[in-house]
């Protein structure tokens, strides 16, 4: 059997691509997470905010680590005696977010990054 142009066109879009590490991406607040385990993240912080646990979060900040490489956890976090750390979301962690850690560490040592394991 043969497809015409428009055939194989609609049956490759049709395809949907799964993602590599297996995450869906999901919707809370209007705001799109790359993993559940993130919107999960989000609403627990949330939840704190709430309960006056912390005293806010922001989404994605974004940093600066050596050689110009750009790094954007998934939350910037600021508790209730001042405390401010960022955590990341991660069911993997690939090779490039540990260089990433790595130089994390040796370019922040004052603020905490806290990877949350999903």
């Amino acid at each position: 059997m043969r497809m015409t142009k428009e055939e194989y066109r609609q049956f490759t879009t049709k395809k949907l691509k799964s993602s590599k590490y297996r995450n869906v991406k999901t919707e809370v607040d209007g705001i799109t997470f790359d993993s559940k385990a993130e919107a999960q993240r989000y609403s627990e912080l949330k939840l704190l905010a709430a309960a006056d646990e912390i005293i806010g979060f922001g989404l994605q900040p974004s940093f600066t680590l050596p050689g110009g490489i750009r790094y954007r956890p998934d939350f910037i976090v600021c508790s209730e005696d001042g405390t401010v750390w960022v955590e990341d979301v991660k069911g993997v962690e690939t090779a490039g977010f540990k260089l990433k850690k790595k130089l994390w560490d040796e370019h922040y040592p004052w603020l905490e990054l806290r990877v949350i394991k999903s």
